[in-house]
């Protein structure tokens, strides 16, 4: 057993049928990913193929098994953002995180996704950080954005070990 975490979720789906995408998306929520150790208690809770359970998390792009970073780096690739520059955005933004698309920094602080489209075309190109949009963003300002982000975060994080 992972945590009581994962046993209260479970608990408010007890006796639902088809249940298992929302139980999903609650420990996804919970956690930041599905770990592979709740996938099995999962099946055993639903009583399902553990391959059945894997087969649902793996076919939704929405869930993740490996865990991710503290905040999330989203690059537009759509065409508006492709023809500004977004191949130019993404790889300074791979280059200052020190990782790849797809990939969560050592420290767990950062992963970067490239996006097929955020639907902002008139103010390509375009980076999301978590909930903050960035709108018409350079090179430039995609290492002054990524700066100050992890400034923001080792703030936090030397506030929450003073406490």
């Amino acid at each position: 057993m992972l945590d009581g975490r994962l046993e209260k979720i479970l608990s408010v789906f007890e006796g639902k049928k088809g249940a298992l995408i929302s139980i999903l998306q609650r420990v996804q929520e919970e956690y930041g990913y599905l770990p592979q150790e709740a996938l099995a208690e999962i099946a055993g809770y639903l009583k399902l193929p553990a391959s059945q359970v894997f087969s649902v998390a793996t076919f939704y792009a929405h869930f993740h098994l490996a865990r991710r970073g503290d905040h999330l780096v989203k690059v537009c690739q759509g065409t508006a953002c492709h023809v500004r520059g977004a191949r130019d955005i993404l790889e300074t933004a791979q280059y200052r995180l020190g990782i790849k698309t797809g990939q969560t920094t050592e420290d767990y602080k950062y992963s970067l996704e490239r996006v097929a489209c955020l639907g902002s075309c008139a103010l390509a190109p375009i980076m999301v950080v978590d909930d903050t949009v960035y709108p018409q963003v350079t090179m430039k300002k995609i290492i002054e954005i990524l700066n100050n982000n992890k400034d923001d975060a080792s703030k936090k994080d030397t506030e929450s070990k003073k406490s």
